[in-house]
């Protein structure tokens, strides 16, 4: 009788612990929204890397079921990536140039390989940058403007570095080149102009002295503490705007579309306009 009293209690401990673990995975995915874990993935220009990391921290306090991974480079780069089959669920890009690449909805002029990768409808114009001038601490070489920075590449008396002709902001200062009618290769061959692969890279050899002046936007200029000279015109290098996108390949679609939708809310702006960005 005491052996089966025994085997009964046992039983029933089981059948006990086997209904608080069942409470405890209630409780949990009740604190969790009950949902499962969605991850993804965002490709954004290098210029977006502390605002969009700080947005992504704010973002998932509200949505712990969300797990958001950045890689952030040159627009080129990633458009890259992208068109070579990298899982990616949003890109932005910091020029429309490189959004355009991968838009089936745009014509052979802007999508000359007839890429079908974003889907078109998701698209979105969502931030606005400058292009600034910027100079090392103590700025040696007196530059004082892009007025004055074009007239002393011309005599040959300072060295600028640029983002390479691949990344949207070496492509906003070839147009600035242009509308000060400077020969780019000639003043490079003679070792007045250095190059970066993307803008981090631009604010870097600034920051190091290694040039005497560099263009950046206004948000890289305000992440590394460096005070802009002068900002670009419009009639210099056009508008610089960021598009965002959601690609046809994404497997979370609708995760990927609640974050696209917050980052254009007023508490994601109130974070991108302290650095210098700007609604559209």
């Amino acid at each position: 009788m005491k052996t089966w009293k025994k085997i009964v209690g046992l039983a029933l401990a089981a059948t006990m612990a086997v209904g608080l673990v069942g409470c405890g995975q209630e409780k949990q995915a009740e604190q969790s929204g009950g949902k499962d874990k969605v991850h993804l993935t965002v490709f954004a220009a290098a210029s977006m890397t502390e605002t969009l990391n700080k947005l992504a921290a704010e973002y998932q306090k509200d949505h712990p079921n969300v797990e958001i991974t950045f890689n952030f480079d040159s627009s080129g780069t990633l458009k890259k990536q992208i068109q070579n089959g990298a899982e990616c669920d949003i890109f932005i890009s910091a020029a429309q140039k490189q959004m355009n690449q991968l838009d089936a909805a745009k014509d052979e002029k802007a999508n000359p390989d007839k890429l079908d990768f974003i889907k078109s409808d998701s698209r979105i114009d969502l931030l606005e940058n400058k292009v600034v001038l910027v100079a090392p601490e103590g700025n040696p070489k007196h530059v004082e403007s892009f007025n004055d920075m074009a007239a002393k590449l011309k005599d040959g008396s300072i060295r600028l570095v640029m983002g390479n002709n691949d990344v949207p902001v070496g492509q906003y200062t070839e147009k600035i080149l242009k509308f000060y009618n400077l020969d780019e290769k000639a003043i490079a061959a003679a070792g007045n102009i250095t190059y970066g692969s993307n803008v981090k890279e631009v604010t870097t050899q600034v920051l190091e002295g290694s040039a005497d002046c560099g263009v950046v936007y206004a948000t890289d200029a305000f992440s590394a503490k460096l005070k802009p000279i002068d900002q670009a015109t419009k009639e210099m290098c056009g508008q610089i705007i960021y598009p965002a996108a959601i690609l046809k390949n994404s497997k979370n679609q609708d995760a990927a579309k609640e974050l696209l939708t917050f980052l254009q809310s007023d508490a994601a702006m109130k974070v991108f306009e302290s650095v210098g960005f700007s609604r559209v």
